[in-house]
């Protein structure tokens, strides 16, 4: 079905270019959706209005939102794909696939100065030195390193070292030489040509290049050797020996001894990931995973089309060959790039044999186990945020996430048993130990004012005993119930936490001092978690409204019988706690309870089974036998779902008037 497009949107649509570039998607507010490029801006930016499409749900919710599109013109398809990267790298939008949290990566930087240092960093300065990475294993970074230093005597120092500075003697070596980790450039134990060579050799490692690493020193050795430099042939030795050890360690993955990546991902519903196993003449040298924001729709192709698209533009490194799973979009202009703009020639393709088949596949199967991992750990962290709680967050148009919701119920019958429940949801979960209920003190059938205690009495002790406080209240009922909670609140001095209401039959939301209610979508994340929220502190104020009117109805029972005084009584609510239940004990049953003796126990017995009392106790409970239970509707309002349970379990109680 075709969206009806405002005259101004409509108008843009009309007038697009026919030339390369990016296209921007925003909503009415101004915001970024979308950001995508093009080679015909005109045809692309149509295509999504049309009628004949096939959208997902995806595809369907962005449309839905479009209100203006921008366009930024280019020379060429391959200039649009690094402007679309830059854009989506500044304003991160809602429905493109993001590489998450790339900013905070590590990198190991080579520093361009005389004396070169080798160190990790997470701030990348254009001056001419050189970038490797990024790492996501900051620990494997740190491992990689620790490798380097006691393999290659390089400096660890900040010293401004200059060919004149050292001249003049104006450094003195370190302990680091003293122990050999460090060549001694500072003092001119080694010329600035072998101490840069010594640099090179960090760099091939680091990049995996291990074989000709092993082939350079073999070489320098025997060169070494030839002139009679005994001293620095051995030096070169113990390097080649811990290059050697290294290389054993690492996985022999392919003969070719090719340099190549392996690219795969994996996508579930809106959680996805990347992963790169570098390869370096033959042998596994590293893997990195990076998680992605994806959208639900999006497939492994768009997942990995983007995320090849934003890596390979910002590593300094990318080797010959790229290998992915599915064919991508963008790869052909991809390439174009790197050769153009870095003079790198590489390859971006699927696998073409069984040996890279199964490379492939050993990477797949690597980004789903990371996945999982992923989403396991933004479980358990304390800054994730359910999408459910994000989709409250949107429509409730509040200032922060909702991650603790506790919400409201009364529980009574005209008045009487009155009962308080507080439930709390963090995350959109139950977190039952902090429950709480309530014997409302209110005299009187009166709904708001219930509820005005309830609140004020638990924030009052919430906020003297220093307890978390909620970023969301919600309170089952409409206005009046809203109106109450909203003086308690400014009472306690908390009228800034956001309050709610959820009316039972319509499943409308009341928010204070709006007249009219307001509708979320049905069947929406966030209506269904406010409904999951209402319910279960209805659930749980009618349970413990039942509990405590069974205990008064067997208070009110035991104290006609002779012998019973206050603590039996108290021991026979603890162990039977309803009427019902101690009208089916046996003798011996009720013997059983804590100093209740033989006779006291008949006499309790006999006052529950004589004449028209045992015909009234056990008829009722022979009737509920043989009746089916009916289900408790959770959205039933307290009144209605009352009544029924009050007839049977007067049947149950005394002829005498109930007391309180």
């Amino acid at each position: 079905m075709k969206r009806k497009l405002s005259e101004e949107l409509q108008m843009k649509l009309d007038n697009l270019p026919t030339r390369p570039g990016v296209y921007i998607f925003k909503d009415r507010l101004g915001r970024i959706l979308y950001v995508g490029k093009a080679k015909v801006l005109r045809n692309r930016v149509r295509s999504y209005f049309q009628a004949s499409r096939n959208e997902g749900p995806k595809l369907a919710r962005l449309v839905s939102r479009i209100a203006d599109v921008e366009t930024i013109v280019t020379d060429s398809e391959v200039e649009a794909l690094v402007l679309e990267n830059n854009l989506i790298k500044e304003y991160k939008p809602r429905y493109n696939v993001n590489l998450k949290d790339d900013k905070s990566y590590p990198y190991i930087r080579v520093t361009n100065e005389p004396y070169p240092r080798v160190f990790a960093t997470r701030r990348v300065v254009r001056d001419g030195s050189r970038y490797f990475g990024p790492y996501t294993d900051a620990g494997a970074l740190r491992e990689l390193l620790k490798t380097v230093q006691k393999i290659f005597p390089i400096r660890t120092c900040n010293l401004k070292l200059t060919d004149e500075a050292i001249s003049a003697g104006k450094f003195k070596v370190c302990l680091d030489y003293h122990i050999k980790r460090c060549a001694g450039p500072c003092e001119g134990y080694i010329d600035r040509e072998s101490y840069n060579e010594l640099v090179e050799y960090v760099v091939d490692f680091i990049e995996g290049r291990d074989q000709r690493l092993v082939e350079q020193l073999q070489a320098k050795m025997k060169q070494l050797s030839a002139e009679l430099r005994f001293e620095e042939a051995a030096r070169i030795r113990d390097v080649l020996r811990s290059v050697e050890r290294f290389q054993q360690r690492q996985k022999m993955v392919s003969t070719d001894l090719i340099d190549r990546d392996v690219v795969a991902g994996a996508v579930d519903v809106t959680d996805a990931c990347a992963v790169i196993f570098k390869i370096r003449e033959g042998r596994v040298v590293g893997r990195l995973h990076f998680q992605l924001s994806a959208r639900l729709g999006d497939s492994l192709a768009d997942v990995l089309n983007a995320f090849v698209n934003q890596y390979y533009l910002r590593t300094d490194f990318v080797p010959p060959e790229i290998l992915v799973p599915v064919e991508l979009q963008d790869q052909s202009s991809l390439v174009t790039w790197l050769r153009e703009k870095k003079g790198i020639e590489t390859s971006i393709r699927t696998p073409q044999d069984e040996d890279e088949t199964k490379l492939v596949r050993m990477c797949q199967r690597n980004a789903e186990l990371v996945l999982e991992e992923i989403k396991l750990q933004r479980l358990s962290s304390e800054e994730y945020v359910a999408k459910s709680v994000e989709a409250l967050q949107r429509d409730l148009r509040l200032p922060k996430p909702p991650k603790r919701i506790e919400a409201f119920d009364i529980s009574n019958i005209q008045g009487k048993h009155a009962t308080a429940s507080v439930v709390c949801f963090v995350n959109g979960r139950p977190h039952k130990s902090d429950y709480r209920k309530l014997r409302i003190r209110t005299g009187g059938p009166d709904d708001f004012a219930m509820m005005a205690e309830a609140v004020e009495r638990h924030y009052r002790r919430a906020v003297e005993e220093k307890r978390p406080l909620p970023d969301l209240i919600l309170i089952d009922g409409g206005k009046g119930q809203i109106s109450a909670a909203r003086s308690a609140l400014e009472r306690v001095g908390l009228k800034d936490i956001p309050l709610i209401g959820l009316a039972k039959r319509l499943d409308e939301v009341y928010f204070p001092g709006v007249p009219e209610p307001q509708n979320l979508p049905k069947g929406s994340p966030s209506l269904r978690l406010l409904q999951r929220v209402r319910d279960e502190s209805h659930r749980f104020a009618v349970t413990y409204h039942r509990l405590l009117r069974s205990k008064r109805a067997l208070e009110s029972e035991l104290s006609e019988i002779p012998g019973v005084g206050e603590k039996r009584l108290r021991a026979l609510i603890e162990t039977f706690g309803s009427v019902r239940s101690l009208a089916q004990a046996s003798v011996d049953d009720i013997r059983q309870v804590p100093g209740i003796p033989k006779k006291v126990a008949e006499q309790i017995w006999e006052h529950f089974h004589r004449g028209s009392r045992a015909e009234k106790h056990v008829g009722v409970v022979a009737a509920r036998k043989n009746v089916p239970e009916q289900r408790e509707k959770p959205s039933a309002s307290v009144g209605e779902e009352e009544t029924d349970s009050a007839h049977a379990e007067a049947a149950l109680q005394t002829s005498q008037p109930e007391t309180q």
